[in-house]
């Protein structure tokens, strides 16, 4: 399953989803005519584009899915994994799996489909994919610079094109359209007849005018992360925001208290916080403020949320940010991690005090400058360099 936030299944049932899944779509690839090697190779012959028009269906509803779900912050769009482009190896191996796709009549997951239904030539296909999968496994070292070379890394097409999400989703979306009423016209063409299916003019124009209307509606529903993070760029936005305040003292008494409902955010560089990781703390970015991790710790209940940096302006990013996208029981460290290190870490008792008040609070800073480092040391030691959170991506695909 996709990276839902919230997690509405677990890893202990995204198998047993898979298989449901699986399942639904092999039945749906068999009624659509998918186990039939003629309708399959009607694509490249020029009297059948149903492989056409399924695939390009499937790739926009995919895509406007991930657009609104991210958009809305339902899908931790950081976690979606993408298959790296070696270039050379997806031009050859394109070339084969084309050229098989003719002459067998099956691409590998429809052989598996035709296959499951008693099909003899699309189990031959089946045999086949296992011996081309054992002579590329046998013959690897001297397939390998092939398929290694030109690594592109894992880009995104619209990044890649220098373009909006938006457009991209709308021009793809227009462009399946488009080669909808093409092979239409190729496919009457070839057959000497207009295909009964898409007879109805008036409906055929009404899927073309609700299929615009989705395409378009990519446009208001933008990267959200790219727009917050730009808000994010608002000075006087971020300053007039309203934000709770905790402490250098409290949060020092806190920590020595040993305090289980506070967690700490913190937004320093990874090597900032593993020389000096706090007790209780996890390392973010802003970045990683729209991802499943960090949701899956702030929505915690009773937990008081301290957004931690070196500085209380990048402090009050990270807590608009959260607060912005839902999170409650959010705050920062006045005067950040420097003021902190000043009044606690560094502190030195001085000469003389101005009333009780004032004494009681320096005692306290005397105790904590001894004991918040040797809560840090310790922390670092049972956890290496502090608790980084890091997610897996999901791996998966056709």
């Amino acid at each position: 399953m996709g990276p839902l936030v919230p997690e509405v299944i677990g890893n202990e049932l995204n198998l047993v989803a898979a298989l449901f899944i699986g399942i639904g779509f092999g039945f749906i690839l068999e009624q659509a005519g998918f186990s039939t090697s003629k309708k399959l190779v009607g694509l490249f012959y020029g009297y059948d584009f149903t492989v056409l028009r399924v695939f390009f269906t499937a790739g926009v509803t995919a895509m406007l899915g991930v657009v609104a779900l991210g958009h809305f912050g339902l899908l931790d769009v950081s976690l979606i994994y993408i298959n790296p482009t070696f270039l050379w190896s997806a031009i050859v191996g394109g070339l084969i799996m084309g050229l098989g796709f003719v002459i067998g009549g099956f691409c590998p997951g429809t052989s598996i489909c035709g296959a499951t239904i008693g099909k003899i030539d699309a189990m031959i296909f089946v045999a086949g994919s296992f011996l081309g999968i054992l002579v590329f496994a046998e013959g690897y070292p001297v397939f390998e610079g092939l398929y290694k070379a030109a690594n592109w890394g894992s880009p995104r097409i619209f990044e890649t094109l220098g373009m909006s999400q938006s457009l991209f989703a709308f021009l793809l979306t227009f462009i399946a359209i488009g080669a909808f009423w093409a092979t239409t016209f190729i496919e009457n063409k070839v057959n000497g007849k207009p295909n009964p299916e898409f007879n109805s003019r008036p409906l055929y124009f009404g899927l073309t005018a609700i299929a615009l209307i989705i395409g378009l509606s990519a446009f208001v529903m933008p990267d959200r992360k790219a727009n917050m993070l730009n808000q994010l760029s608002n000075t006087e936005f971020v300053n007039n925001y309203q934000i709770k305040v905790i402490t250098s003292d409290e949060l020092a008494f806190r920590l020595i208290d040993d305090d289980k409902d506070l967690q700490i955010i913190d937004l320093r560089s990874q090597k900032e916080f593993d020389a000096m990781p706090l007790p209780k703390s996890s390392h973010f970015t802003l970045d990683n403020m729209f991802e499943k991790e960090i949701h899956n710790l702030l929505t915690m209940k009773h937990k008081r949320n301290i957004i931690l940096a070196d500085d209380e302006s990048t402090e009050r990013k990270g807590a608009v940010l959260a607060s912005e996208l839902g999170y409650k029981d959010v705050l920062i460290l006045k005067g950040g991690l420097n003021q902190f290190t000043a009044d606690i870490l560094n502190f030195k008792m001085p000469e003389g005090t101005h009333g009780r008040q004032e004494a009681d609070t320096y005692r306290f800073r005397s105790e904590a400058t001894i004991k918040i480092p040797i809560l840090i040391q310790q922390n670092k030691q049972k956890s290496g360099s502090g608790e980084t959170k890091k997610s897996k991506r999901i791996v998966g695909g056709c």
